[in-house]
């Protein structure tokens, strides 16, 4: 794993309150949200991630589609987040 998507999964687990994840048993491409999701995390979850990745690294997510191609796994958050995070 990345150590970008090390960070994104801590903020993932600080932001959902997830206290009891073993973190070294993720996977970058593991399913981010839903039932098959290691994280146990939901469609609310999403919102709050989604809301904390746009204050975090300045990166919209402007539709319920586009969220849910980004948040398939750790992989494709961190590529979205790389691709569209505004140049300081």
């Amino acid at each position: 794993m990345e150590s970008f998507e090390r960070e994104l999964l801590d903020l993932i687990c600080t932001t959902c309150n997830l206290h009891d994840v073993a973190l070294d048993k993720i996977k970058s491409d593991d399913p981010l949200i839903g039932p098959d999701s290691p994280l146990g995390t939901d469609s609310l979850d999403a919102l709050e991630i989604a809301v904390t990745v746009q204050q975090k690294y300045g990166v919209r997510m402007d539709s319920e589609n586009t969220s849910r191609v980004v948040m398939q796994s750790l992989t494709t958050l961190a590529e979205y987040i790389k691709k569209n995070r505004p140049r300081s």
